[in-house]
């Protein structure tokens, strides 16, 4: 009888074990977790998505780069015409009404620069114009500025170009820290998905060794029922693990595919390339230090970076408040050449100096209140934002050092939950090899079983754990405790 089991039992884990690793046998290799996240990386959907995200974040600041270098610009009418009636006085002061066709053209080219420093611009004009009358009033006459060069200067009003400049340094920053924190997302999505799979298929092995196991033991007791040497309470309960067993067997092989379908999608891999995925239980010695991890996020993370331009945008609506609803003044001056005269020839000869200087003063006299309203709303405003900033950097601080404090406890119970397991499969070979030569019961064969089932749960549930808690302190900190070295 013993021979007899003996020799199910070997066939039945021959099966189990050809099963699993049946996934692997289609692949050219087996996946390891870095593999699969430097895959992730590369291909998956959050991966190109974020890739793109920061590409327009790019080219955005690229654009306003641009915007900031001298700006060329050519318009004009080409032609303007106009036909209609108008009123023409004469010598004596009467006024008759006169048709007239009018054909205006004009051509300006203009170069722009903008001084952010001084919130004002710079300008470079030259200019074309020709005015043609048809009727009575027949003329032609040409008009040119050869060169002309100016400033405009706001006084006492908020440098707008200034502002923009250092709010988009500081935007641009936080895009490239948000891609890096996209890129750690990936990889904690990722490694919960592959562990996922791992921890169906080790079910799914283990379910079918039990299944095997427990067909076997039935088959064995009863035989022994024919010979007296079980009761049938004792055959009842070990048919009843064999169904159980079974059922538990068709859950394994559903989440099975479940959970390889799931990391197919992370990893953006089609269904029909084969996929299998290789575990070590070596995980890498570092040391989390919790003041480390809370200085690396505080330095790192892309929401200290939006904090920081909330608090710029904020400073900037009280400048706003402040200067635009008081005394203000605009000056614009420009120096140059222009002549005109009935040939275009003429006008570029004999050119005449042109000046020009002007100073806009803006002074409200009443407002009834609406500029300290103003102004207060917006102080209210920095202050809203200087409290939320405060709450998010204390929220960041706690995030990152209860990250750190997790993973040496994932790492804690990763070690006694491999010994766990292994003294766990230990005893419930020993259990298996007693009851087999009739020394215990079967209560005790079975209650071995499950003990091993949840050490083998426990075990694969703490190596997941360690993985996830040490991508997600990467994803907390942006920062490599393995190397010592910022994520870039």
């Amino acid at each position: 009888m013993m021979s007899r089991f003996a020799i199910r039992l070997r066939r039945a884990l021959g099966r189990a074990l050809l099963f699993a690793i049946a996934p692997a046998a289609g692949a050219q290799q087996p996946v390891t977790l870095q593999q699969a996240i430097d895959l992730a990386q590369r291909q998956s959907f959050g991966a190109l998505a974020a890739r793109e995200t920061r590409e327009a974040a790019r080219q955005r600041d690229r654009a306003f780069t641009a915007r900031l270098l001298p700006q060329l610009t050519l318009s004009g009418d080409v032609p303007m015409y106009d036909r209609s009636i108008i009123s023409v006085i004469q010598p004596d002061g009467t006024t008759l009404f006169r048709p007239q066709q009018l054909n205006q053209s004009s051509l300006n080219l203009n170069l722009n620069q903008q001084v952010p420093l001084l919130g004002a611009s710079v300008f470079v004009q030259s200019s074309l114009s020709r005015l043609q009358r048809s009727g009575q009033l027949a003329s032609r006459t040409w008009s040119s500025t050869p060169f002309k060069i100016g400033i405009r200067q706001d006084l006492l009003r908020p440098r707008t170009q200034l502002w923009d400049s250092r709010e988009q340094d500081v935007r641009i920053d936080a895009a490239e820290r948000q891609y890096l924190e996209a890129r750690e997302d990936v990889a904690l999505q990722v490694a919960t998905a592959f562990f996922d799979f791992f921890a169906a298929q080790t079910a799914l092995t283990n379910a079918t060794n039990n299944a095997a196991v427990n067909d076997t033991l039935y088959t064995l007791n009863k035989g022994r029922l024919e010979v007296g040497k079980i009761g049938e309470n004792d055959l009842l309960q070990s048919e009843l693990a064999l169904l159980r067993s079974r059922n538990s067997l068709a859950s394994a092989r559903l989440d099975f595919d479940r959970t390889l379908a799931a990391l197919r999608l992370q990893l953006n891999m089609p269904a029909t390339e084969p996929l299998s995925i290789a575990i070590t239980d070596v995980v890498p010695e570092i040391e989390a230090d919790t003041a480390i991890a809370v200085a690396q996020a505080l330095k790192n993370r892309a929401q200290m970076k939006d904090m920081e331009l909330q608090s710029m945008q904020a400073r900037r609506q009280v400048a706003v408040a402040r200067l635009n609803n008081g005394i203000g003044a605009t000056l614009q001056a420009s120096v140059g050449f222009n002549q005109q005269g009935s040939d275009v020839d003429m006008v570029y000869r004999d050119l005449l100096n042109a000046q020009r200087v002007q100073l806009s003063v803006q002074m409200p006299l009443i407002q009834w209140g609406n500029r300290s309203a103003q102004i207060d709303a917006a102080r209210a405003d920095m202050d809203r934002v200087e409290h939320n900033r405060r709450f998010a950097r204390e929220q960041l601080i706690q995030e990152a050092h209860f990250a750190a404090l997790q993973l040496q406890q994932s790492r804690d119970q990763l070690t006694i939950s491999a010994k766990a397991d292994t003294v766990a499969s230990k005893r419930f070979e020993v259990a298996k090899n007693r009851y087999v030569i009739g020394r215990i019961g079967i209560d005790n064969l079975y209650i071995a079983q499950n003990e091993k089932d949840q050490a083998l749960l426990s075990y694969v549930q703490a190596l997941r754990g360690f993985w996830t808690a040490f991508y997600r302190l990467r994803r907390v900190t942006l920062f490599d405790f393995v190397t010592g070295a910022e994520i870039r």
